[in-house]
């Protein structure tokens, strides 16, 4: 089927997702997010995201279908998230998605969240298909890794991940001792260019020497420290400033420790990434997440590429945060190859690893 209808399911987080593509056309990407409701709490709660789910998986389905002009009954297929993720979140979309598909009589293909977010660039209007084989950086509150992509279906692997938190947990912990809001990463972004503090200054990304996690000589020349990540040592840098500068009484100025904490969490990331891309010899890198709305990784990253002579791709920012589209797109794939779909006795699995793209 070279043109298959699929309709997507994303719950892995606080975003409820719903996407419908035909073949490698999108028709609709409709995101009800739950973000509001964990600002107060300063992080995702996993309990209020999962009742979220309930309340927004159901609307988000009739209101894609509505978007798109399609039927329930016009699908071909249905393609949901079936992990990593968080547990109860996940079990929400499964649970729809399998209900769908009894009702409707449809195959069901229980897919992996990492997997399509590379996905993603199959259906990206702004690209023509997706570009293999890459380097994936993806980078989001919940996920940091380097991925080899030689295909998005069967051939994925895992090079370098996050041994404590996720970049942008990191960024969400930190703004907190800033007395920044939730969501932490954009919060952290404005103060580091002095639009939280009204004067417009950009803070300093050098007043405060952040260190770089697992990014020494001796990590870069250990193989099973050279593409992974730490950010705990960050956190606690920030702490001590926050500490040191009430201890004293001295002037904290937030923009400058905003500035120098997203430039050592960036100057890491692309550091590890340009160096697997060399090892791999690989000469294009994608970029996706949530964090890949932070315009200095991008700023950074794409320099970087430049000097290096690999090509970059960021997806249109809307596709590179979690969303229904990326699995609809990398649903179709796998009916577009003639796949068999999943055993509807699957489970929802908040550790899959990346290279099972299909439970």
């Amino acid at each position: 089927m070279s043109e298959p209808l699929v309709l997507g399911i994303e719950s892995s987080c606080d975003e409820t997702g719903v996407g419908i593509v035909r073949g490698r056309t999108l028709l609709t990407n409709t995101v009800s997010s739950s973000m509001d409701e964990h600002v107060r709490f300063g992080g995702v709660v996993p309990e209020v995201a999962s009742r979220a789910h309930v309340q927004a998986i159901g609307p988000a389905i009739a209101s894609a279908c509505d978007q798109a002009g399609i039927e329930l009954s016009d699908l071909d297929a249905i393609s949901v998230t079936a992990g990593p993720g968080l547990s109860g979140a996940l079990m929400v979309g499964v649970g729809a998605a399998k209900g769908l598909a009894a009702a409707l009589n449809l195959p069901l293909y229980g897919v992996n969240h990492l997997a399509a977010h590379v996905a993603v660039d199959l259906i990206a209007e702004d690209i023509d298909g997706l570009t293999t084989p890459t380097i994936a950086l993806l980078v989001s509150g919940g996920h940091t890794e380097i991925l080899r992509i030689g295909d998005v279906l069967d051939d994925i692997e895992l090079i370098g991940a996050t041994i404590d938190d996720a970049a942008g947990e990191a960024f969400d912990k930190t703004a907190r001792l800033l007395g920044l809001n939730y969501p932490g990463g954009p919060n952290i972004s404005k103060a580091a260019l002095g639009q939280l503090d009204g004067t417009g200054i950009p803070g300093d990304r050098k007043a405060v020497k952040f260190p770089r996690g697992l990014a020494k000589k001796q990590d870069l020349r250990d193989p099973e420290r050279r593409f992974n990540f730490s950010f705990s040592g960050l956190k606690t840098a920030a702490l001590r400033e926050v500490t040191k500068a009430e201890t004293l009484g001295t002037d904290l100025r937030v923009a400058d420790i905003a500035a120098g904490f997203e430039d050592a969490v960036v100057d890491v990331l692309v550091t590890k990434t340009l160096l697997a891309a060399a090892d791999t010899g690989i000469d294009h890198v994608v970029l996706g997440g949530g964090v890949a709305a932070n315009s200095h990784l991008r700023e950074v990253l794409g320099a970087r590429c430049a000097e290096a002579g690999v090509r970059l791709r960021v997806p249109p920012l809307n596709l590179c945060t979690d969303n229904g589209a990326m699995v609809a797109a990398l649903g179709a794939e796998l009916v577009r190859r003639g796949i068999g779909p999943s055993d509807l006795s699957f489970a929802a699995v908040s550790s899959l690893d990346v290279d099972h793209v299909l439970v």
